[in-house]
């Protein structure tokens, strides 16, 4: 006779048994480092000055340019111009004092007519680049291959809605030069051969904006938060603020190890980051919520929380590995 005691232990023994091979099965079918899919029509921008489809330049290039600017941008004809106006005029002020500069607006299968509205930008400044998706990827996707097609020393990507005050760029840039003791400006070969992470952050207005908030929509972000904190980041108060600063090496072997492609990717950049050593720091920046926001309520939060269960499961069972990059 079967005690009570020897059934509890045969149904451990057995859910332990099922996790174990839940978890095999897992790794055993998934690719342990990231395919990176670009359409051969992705290579390309449309040089409005030479009239010629000329070739992105690949972030294993040496850099040209000090900064290179990434914008993601989906379905967002009419919160990406004011933004651009905002950044160009700062930019452009910059330029006079020797700053070199691009922007890359990737239209990620906008089905709006967000690349017009871009390359309307690209018709007067040759600095601007519109990098057009063929589909719809997620910001990380857009925001990977914006990052790969950069000439920058370092480069910002920074949403497209433009909630984030651009000049608060000097801010990060001040943190940049006290991890590096070097300014990228003046010396870009030493800064983009180094490593560094800077994060935008809206962590200090946290208590404004739960005042604006439902009740449930407050109980969702501390919710994330405290899951992002238990599974995968600590030290970082705000990961999903868009408007982070790296290095050009920094952004070569996050991005090349990256697989999350949709919302949270954000947090699996700054585990790969955390996780190689890689100096990390997080200055407040002036923020405003803007109209017209990509985040769908309640879908978007369990697709988050589902890529944070992702991550820290298939890095803890070694189903996904960081991509070991050549030394520079």
């Amino acid at each position: 006779m079967i005690t009570l005691e020897v059934s509890i232990a045969l149904i451990v023994l057995l859910a332990v048994g099922m996790i174990i091979l839940f978890c095999l099965v897992i790794a055993v079918m998934t690719e342990p480092y990231p395919k990176i899919w670009r359409h051969k029509d992705e290579n390309f921008f449309q040089n409005f000055f030479t009239g010629q489809r000329e070739k992105f330049p690949s972030i294993s290039d040496d850099c040209s340019v000090h900064i290179s600017v990434v914008i993601p941008a989906y379905n967002e004809e009419e919160r990406l111009p004011p933004m651009l106006d905002e950044c160009i005029e700062y930019l452009e002020n910059r330029k006079k004092s020797g700053l070199t500069y691009e922007i890359i607006v990737v239209s990620d299968g906008s089905t709006d007519s967000t690349i017009v509205a871009a390359e309307s930008y690209s018709r007067k400044y040759e600095t601007v680049r519109v990098l057009g998706l063929v589909k719809n990827r997620g910001k990380g996707g857009a925001v990977r291959l914006g990052l790969q097609s950069a000439r920058g020393s370092v480069v910002l990507y920074a949403d497209a809605d433009g909630a984030t005050k651009f000049s608060d760029i000097e801010k990060l840039e001040s943190s940049l030069r006290e991890i590096l003791g070097v300014d990228y400006t003046k010396d870009s070969a030493k800064a983009a051969l180094s490593d560094a992470v800077v994060c935008g952050s809206r962590a200090h207005l946290e208590k404004e904006e739960t005042a604006k908030r439902s009740i449930f929509r407050t109980f969702l972000m501390h919710g994330f938060h405290f899951l992002v904190w238990l599974l995968c980041v600590r030290g970082v108060r705000d990961t999903q603020c868009g408007f982070k600063l790296l290095t050009r090496k920094t952004a070569r072997t996050l991005f090349n190890a990256l697989h999350v492609e949709q919302w949270a990717f954000d947090v699996e950049m700054l585990f790969i980051a955390q996780t190689l050593r890689i100096p990390i720091t997080e200055i407040a920046v002036n923020w405003t919520e803007i109209d017209g926001s990509k985040v769908v309520p309640i879908w978007s939060w369990l697709q988050m929380g589902r890529d944070l269960g992702l991550i820290w499961l298939k890095y803890r069972i070694g189903a996904w590995k960081i991509a070991k990059l050549k030394a520079d």
